[in-house]
């Protein structure tokens, strides 16, 4: 069949870049427009970029990027999971992705990835509430056993949980009581009633007697998939190693010289920082060990952030060993710090500052070492803080790690 070019008008003649013609039609290339700009259909593909409005309809049956699509009746948003959204997705608010780790289209907002459900419109009642200390969130204190209880809506929370420190072992040369376990993460929630347990703090050691402390109690919200966090280890009497816990108890002073107590270890994981989401098994750090001289001091209590120091000193000026340190979080609106270890015993004679040989209690929560002459008596653990309490001075009991706390906010 012959090839026919017909033109009857070229306008703007300086705008056309190459026509050429093929089998399958004409290809025009470097095509650009005056300011008036184009007008008239266009039938095929299109390479190149669109600088400017498209006045009219676009006929086609979809539009395809990748996984996602625009067509007459649906839009498609395509998918990824929650490891792909973190590493991959860009966070400009409004942002939306289907996730197939939740299961949910999820939205991004000012303040973080949150489920469409109902835009984290939450509805929610249990323990002390407060919606002022943190602007823009409700907070939910459970400094006792309780239950949160969502009435309607569905959203991403934050989740604070400590569990009881452990108790403070007897007599001098014991150990301080481990901090609790320390949890802090986020978890979509809807509505429910989800138990809440404030663990309690462990007993400290009895006297008369060389006796180790108790083990703190675990804290926990039953949601769906309950997450727990285990109280604290036992304070160590004397000659003995400190107990197992979220963070361990510390060891007491063994009667040989050369051996220790050893230190409790730790459920938790080790090098937690302030505000950060925990894993799965919480924060918490082993106990420290007694000293190996005799009639010396013990350890203190291992802490959410740091572990318990060992025992250190002759008699009779040994130094018992101070508690590890708890961590801060501000998800109540005020920095505060949780799962300090306690302190270990010092020895105690003829001193002219025995206080001086006290075991101090970590940041967050916990307890001091007593100390004699003059008899003054371990410090209990901090309630609501999860920690551990201090060790007995000198023919006196330990003392009770603090109760443990579980704290939920979310914004409304």
């Amino acid at each position: 069949m012959a090839s026919e070019i017909r033109v009857n008008t070229i306008n703007n003649r300086s705008g056309f870049g190459t026509i050429s013609i093929t089998d399958s039609g004409a290809v025009f290339s470097g095509v650009t427009t005056s300011s008036g700009g184009f007008s008239g259909n266009v039938t095929g593909n299109v390479t190149g970029n669109l600088t400017g409005n498209v006045t009219g309809g676009i006929t086609t049956s979809q539009i395809t990027i990748g996984d996602s699509f625009i067509n007459s009746t649906s839009i498609g948003i395509g998918t990824t999971d929650t490891t792909g959204r973190d590493a991959g997705i860009g966070t400009a608010v409004g942002t939306l992705i289907y996730n197939s780790t939740t299961d949910k289209v999820e939205a991004y907002t000012p303040t973080g990835w949150i489920g469409v459900g109902n835009m984290g419109s939450l509805s929610a009642t249990g323990g002390t509430e407060d919606t002022s200390s943190r602007p823009g969130w409700k907070v939910h204190t459970f400094n006792d056993p309780g239950t949160f209880t969502v009435v309607s809506g569905e959203a991403e929370i934050e989740y604070l949980i400590v569990g009881g420190g452990g108790g403070g072992g007897s007599r001098q040369h014991g150990g301080g009581g481990g901090a609790g376990a320390l949890k802090y993460g986020t978890v979509t929630v809807g509505p429910g009633s989800y138990t809440v347990t404030r663990g309690a703090g462990g007993n400290g050691g009895p006297f008369p007697g060389n006796n180790n402390g108790s083990v703190g109690s675990d804290s926990s919200i039953a949601f769906p998939t309950t997450i727990t966090a285990p109280g604290g280890g036992y304070g160590a009497g004397f000659a003995a190693a400190g107990g197992p816990g979220g963070s361990g108890g510390g060891g007491g002073n063994q009667s040989s010289p050369g051996t220790l107590g050893p230190g409790g270890p730790a459920s938790g994981d080790p090098g937690g920082t302030a505000n950060s989401t925990s894993p799965t098994s919480g924060w918490g750090n082993a106990g420290g060990p007694g000293s190996p001289l005799v009639n010396a001091s013990g350890g203190g209590g291992g802490g959410a952030g740091t572990s318990g120091t060992a025992g250190t000193g002759p008699y009779p000026n040994g130094v018992g060993g101070p508690g590890g340190n708890g961590l801060a979080y501000s998800i109540n609106g005020t920095s505060t710090s949780y799962a300090g270890g306690g302190g270990g015993s010092g020895t105690s004679g003829s001193s002219t500052s025995p206080q001086a040989n006290a075991g101090t209690g970590g940041t967050g929560g916990g307890g001091n070492s007593g100390f004699s002459p003059p008899t003054t008596p371990a410090q209990n653990g901090t309630a609501n803080s999860g920690g551990g309490g201090g060790a007995a001075g000198l023919e006196a009991a330990g003392a009770s790690g603090g109760s443990g706390v579980v704290i939920i906010a979310y914004t409304v």
